[in-house]
């Protein structure tokens, strides 16, 4: 095969075969392939798109271009993916609740992108937690504790980081067939039996529409399904933040005080038993998605999720008492304060993509990929849609590296709030579950 003869069969519209996808990523896993040979095949799929077939191939070669994980456990091996928003720190409860209801969670996460945060971001926050460990103890603590949270290491799809590095450069990022790929390869590598996916909507997710969001959890679900492992989709709605915190130590405060049942977001609590409840019943550990949310429920009822989490912090280099002494361990912002409405109403919007950016002008998020982050900074207590506030009501409180930074900081989070004079109808958290 030649891999020009492949890229011209996409560009006039035809059907690859797997034999001839799962070529093309070989090349890009060896370098046989040049980078201008890999600019054209993304650019030819991203107009002329792929059948469920192709998308299947695509994912599976990717996949199988590096290790695939093999578990010898006695229990399902289960894990979550969200398309990523603002205050999304599910994964930090979730993960453990599962572990003690019985699940274990090899959970491959990703740092953040554009304006949502990412949940290695926020675990860095931790002190001496190691969120790229070697091999083997990844395999330890998730056979000891049911859950280990990390990065993605260099041996798993490695085709997928060439290929994402390139779509970066030529505009083909937007294209749900390789986003289909790109997401499901590297969740499929670490050999999972159940795979949930959250699929944001809104101000505040990737996917502004509905109608695009629903478009990408279709496809996910049906090459998830297709390469073998069962998977169901939760369509949520973004258009607040998840949590009433967006940042990073002050969403590892926030998660802890869910687990230790010291303060719980409400939308929060809903996202995590729903995405929860699915994976339960997914893997066999409940008859139905209703049952397996009380057994979550049960398990951050009863503190058991909450000792899971602090067992995988420990196991993974961070201290022990992270649940009693985290204001002690998580660093504070220099300056900190809170930030008032300016004006008074009902909050009838919210710009999730705004607080995201202001999160990252504090310094919490990524410009460029070689960026430091400032783990302190970003906001808690920030309220949700609907809340009635006074011109001196406390939107959020602030943490900033300075006072400079604390007043542009301010400035864009008054601009992302729209307060008006009637309450905004309300929308379902949840608006589709995809199957």
């Amino acid at each position: 095969m030649l891999p020009q003869e492949i890229i011209v069969a996409k560009r006039d519209g035809g059907t690859l075969s797997a034999a001839q996808i799962r070529f093309m990523v070989e090349g890009l896993t060896s370098g046989a392939i040049t980078e201008g040979q890999a600019a054209a095949f993304a650019m030819a799929v991203f107009f002329r798109g792929m059948s469920t077939d192709e998308r299947v191939a695509l994912t599976l070669a990717m996949r199988d271009s590096g290790e695939v994980l093999r578990w010898d456990l006695p229990g399902p091996v289960v894990d979550k993916h969200s398309s990523g928003g603002i205050g999304d720190n599910v994964s930090l409860m979730l993960a453990p609740a599962l572990a003690a209801c019985g699940a274990y969670v090899p959970m491959i996460s990703g740092r953040g992108l554009g304006h949502t945060g990412g949940t290695l971001d926020k675990l860095d926050a931790i002190p001496g937690y190691v969120t790229q460990p070697d091999a083997a103890t990844f395999r330890r603590v998730v056979a000891e504790v049911g859950c280990a949270i990390i990065g993605q290491t260099a041996d798993l799809a490695p085709a997928d980081k060439r290929l994402y590095a390139i779509r970066d450069v030529t505009g083909t990022v937007e294209s749900i067939d390789l986003i289909t790929a790109s997401i499901l390869s590297k969740k499929l590598a670490a050999g999972l039996d159940a795979l949930v996916l959250d699929i944001k909507a809104g101000s505040g997710a990737f996917m502004a529409t509905r109608d695009d969001a629903r478009a990408l959890a279709r496809s996910l679900v049906d090459v998830a399904n297709g390469a073998g492992c069962r998977t169901v989709a939760l369509v949520t709605d973004m258009n607040e933040p998840l949590a009433s915190a967006a940042g990073n130590a002050v969403e590892v405060a926030n998660a802890i005080r869910f687990l230790t049942g010291e303060e719980i977001d409400g939308r929060l609590w809903d996202v995590t038993l729903a995405l929860g409840g699915e994976l339960l019943a997914l893997a066999g550990l409940a008859a139905d998605p209703a049952e397996g949310a009380r057994r979550m429920a049960g398990v951050f009822d009863s503190g058991a999720a909450a000792e899971r989490f602090a067992r995988m912090v420990a196991a993974l280099g961070g201290p022990r008492d992270i649940l009693e002494n985290h204001h002690r361990h998580l660093r504070r912002a220099p300056v900190m304060g809170d930030v008032a409405a300016g004006q008074g109403g009902h909050v009838a919007a919210i710009d999730g993509r705004a607080l995201g950016y202001a999160v990252v002008e504090l310094g919490g998020g990524r410009r460029r990929a070689a960026d430091d982050i400032d783990h302190s900074v970003g906001f808690e207590g920030l309220v949700g849609l609907g809340a009635v506030v006074e011109p001196d009501t406390p939107i959020a409180r602030l943490h900033a590296a300075d006072e400079a930074a604390f007043a542009r900081a301010a400035d864009r989070l008054r601009l992302a709030y729209r307060i008006e004079g009637r309450a905004p109808d309300e929308g379902a958290l949840i608006v589709e579950r995809i199957a």
